[in-house]
């Protein structure tokens, strides 16, 4: 998958050729319709002129919406490039608007166009096809690196080319005499403009509102995940896309006691696999769940149950008195079906049985309603940590 440089690198690259290009058309064609008296073409240069202002806003967008991530943009500055092709596909509405409101002002005003001549309508071909060329070779790249606005600003080099075919339509009716085929093309090319433009908008404000991805590709990130050993299920899975970039959160059931560090293991075997599936994710957060809890809600909003602090402080109350109680070298605590299992761990020399300790352990702590159950577990060879310490 390429880097933010290496993206951005792109779309300088061909955003310069861009504007390269509109200079040259843009001085072309307004000496030419200066010179044959050609109003459409004047208008067409101004137009060519008035893309570098669009050209110069990918370049920024396209510097900033390629940094990094900082203290203040956590998740980087992708979301510029998506307000870029907001404003691109304005434009496109815009000049669709333009197009169509030019030509029937010209059609009810009942403007005279004089014959433009051969030169004029040749250089206008030319342009088109300069223009098509822009369109091919910026989509290319925007398919390439994955930019929305990249792509944005081709379809306005393909609204330039259809713009650029009003007017050459309109030069060679001029040229016959059959000035109205202006107003008919021009309404169409208005029509198709609008339409790029308004799927760039909805794209784009899906986008800022954080659409999921299609059901079909998060049915397939959760088999992916569940593929992994010691996955035993997958929940609360969510996505959201950034600039053609694609982030996604998840939670991964595993086997209750397996180690921390384990289940953690498990989790970035799944980080892996997803990140490998699927080059556009760029941002993945797991969460390790000894249960599955989904549909539970917000835990934060629920009493919690005691941590390790004040579950030995309570176990010790009832405790110390034990016979037990100083041979208990550890205990491991499992909070499962929102209760706490107790596993103590013993010397395998201990005499006494582990069921009259359990018998025992379990009389004493009969008062704790948050206390699921009691396990002894005997250790050779492990330090001697006392409880409470």
């Amino acid at each position: 998958m390429q880097t933010h440089l290496e993206k951005h690198q792109a779309t300088r690259r061909v955003t310069y050729l861009s504007i390269g290009t509109n200079c040259v058309l843009g001085v072309a064609k307004v000496i030419v319709g200066w010179i044959v008296g050609s109003a459409a073409m004047v208008a067409d240069g101004v137009h060519s002129f008035s893309d570098l202002v669009t050209d110069g806003f990918v370049i920024a967008a396209s510097h900033y919406g390629h940094q990094g991530p900082d203290h203040d943009h956590h998740y980087g500055h992708g979301r510029i490039e998506t307000l870029a092709t907001l404003f691109l596909g304005s434009v496109l509405i815009f000049v669709a608007g333009a197009i169509a409101w030019s030509s029937l002002d010209r059609l009810l005003s009942d403007t005279r166009i004089p014959p433009p001549g051969i030169w004029a309508i040749l250089l206008t071909a030319l342009a088109l096809l300069a223009k098509e060329w822009l369109f091919h070779i910026t989509r290319r790249v925007a398919k390439r690196i994955g930019s929305k606005m990249l792509e944005a600003n081709a379809w306005h080099h393909r609204s330039d080319v259809l713009s650029t075919g009003v007017v050459m339509v309109a030069l060679i009716g001029s040229q016959f005499g059959a000035t109205w085929i202006d107003t008919a093309a021009a309404v169409i090319v208005g029509l198709l403009v609008g339409k790029v433009g308004w799927d760039l908008l909805w794209d784009s404000g899906r986008e800022l509102v954080d659409t999921a991805l299609p059901v079909a590709t998060q049915e397939e990130m959760r088999q992916m995940a569940m593929s992994v050993p010691g996955v035993r299920g997958i929940h609360d899975l969510r996505t959201r896309q950034s600039a053609g970039r694609t982030m996604l959160d998840l939670h991964v059931v595993v086997s209750p006691r397996i180690s921390v560090s384990e289940g953690h293991e498990i989790g970035n075997e799944v980080s892996r696999r997803l990140r490998n599936g699927f080059p556009a994710l760029t941002d993945l957060t797991f969460h390790i769940d000894p249960e599955d809890d989904a549909g539970e809600g917000d835990p934060s909003r629920f009493p919690g149950l005691p941590l390790r602090p004040a579950v030995e402080a309570a176990l010790a109350r009832r405790w110390s008195s034990l016979e037990v109680w100083p041979e208990i070298r550890e205990l491991e605590l499992h909070y499962l079906e929102d209760a706490v299992t107790v596993v103590i761990c013993l010397d395998e020399g201990y005499p006494r049985k582990s069921q009259a300790v359990i018998r025992d352990l379990k009389e004493c702590a009969a008062d704790i309603d948050w206390l699921s159950h009691v396990e002894v577990r005997r250790l050779a060879d492990v330090p001697y940590m006392p409880v409470g310490n």
